[in-house]
């Protein structure tokens, strides 16, 4: 009996002997685990190390997000156009004479929306000549446009707006009376014309927008004294001012994917001098493009202006005599290598 109850007492000693040094290791196990888990600290007190160590014991949730691309509320774009040809003949019996043609267009927009406001900025430059053996060097382009227009939306499609305008010229400009020598008819602010005015806006989308200056400041700079009288300021007057309103019209539409046609009609009338003389601009723009990267354009433009005189030779007396105004029109059609960067918006 005294056998039996000794050998009890060694197993029990034997299984709690194991207990505990299992219940060791596991203790230890888990305290070094919390140890490494854990940030030490310093400076805590009391409580705050209770909340610290309690906050320790939970997972810090992953929180899954997506980049977000801060709004752009400026696109800027530029537009080139080439356009070449060349002609170069020998012995040819039907006649003829070398040539070399040449035209470049550029179109630049920076424009702003944010909100009501909005503000598009254009500027628009073009140059061509054409070089032949029996003519020698002619302008056949010259152009310097500069577009800005300011607008805050008073109701969804009609704003308040502010638009300013200038337009010239790069290099002299020649015209070539038959029989006679080249006449200077124009040069770099000769004529150079501004326009300042203050309206209301309607736009419908990229296609329509009827701008409409009741309030318009125009100023006409001729720097050569020579041809002050052809745009119709006086032998001393190098700006003549004027004030009226203006009405601008502008459509853009896309016939096809590849045909597009835009327009762009502005009216002027001053209220000083002849305020039933309008001054008319038209231009017309068509393109069909060909490929990426060509096109074939048309382009028409027509002006009448009041103020501008034709300058004629006399048939009797043989002098230069100033006559009244005429419409003045250009037409271009060319197959153009054209290439964009940036976000352009015609």
């Amino acid at each position: 009996m005294m056998k039996n109850l000794i050998k009890i007492l060694l197993t029990v000693m034997i299984v709690a002997s194991c207990a505990s040094s299992a219940s060791a290791q596991f203790w230890s196990r888990k305290k070094n685990k919390a140890a490494e888990d854990s940030v030490f600290v310093s400076g805590l007190n009391d409580e705050q190390e209770l909340i610290r160590s309690l906050v320790a014991r939970y997972a810090i949730p992953t929180i899954q997000y997506e980049p977000v691309t801060p709004p752009k509320f400026w696109k800027c774009g530029i537009m080139n156009q080439l356009g070449f040809s060349q002609v170069a003949l020998s012995n040819w019996a039907a006649g003829g004479s070398n040539s070399l043609a040449f035209n470049a267009y550029i179109n630049a927009t920076a424009n702003y929306n944010k909100g009501n406001v909005s503000w598009e900025n254009r500027l628009q430059t073009a140059y061509g000549f054409i070089e032949s053996a029996k003519d020698g060097h002619r302008k056949s382009d010259d152009r310097l446009i500069i577009d800005s227009k300011f607008g805050y939306r008073t109701v969804k499609d009609l704003y308040m707006s502010a638009t300013f305008n200038f337009s010239s010229q790069f290099t002299p400009g020649y015209d070539y009376p038959s029989g006679e020598n080249a006449r200077l008819v124009s040069r770099f602010l000769a004529p150079g014309y501004f326009k300042l005015g203050l309206g209301m806006e309607y736009k419908k989308g990229t296609w329509l927008s009827l701008n409409f200056s009741p309030l318009t400041a125009g100023a006409t700079v001729v720097t050569d004294e020579d041809l002050r009288k052809k745009y119709g300021n006086e032998i001393d007057e190098e700006i003549r001012y004027q004030l009226g309103a203006q009405l601008n019209l502008r459509n853009n539409f896309v016939i096809a994917k590849t045909f597009k046609i835009s327009s762009a009609l502005t009216l002027f009338s001053d209220y000083k001098y002849k305020p039933k003389n309008f001054q008319v601009k038209w231009d017309f723009l068509a393109e069909l493009q060909i490929n990426k990267y060509f096109s074939t354009i048309l382009n028409i433009n027509m002006i009448y202006d009041d103020n501008v005189k034709n300058i004629e030779k006399d048939e009797i007396t043989g002098l230069d005599v100033i006559r009244g105004p005429k419409l003045q029109t250009m037409e271009m059609l060319s197959v153009a290598f054209t290439y964009t960067f940036g976000t352009y918006t015609k």
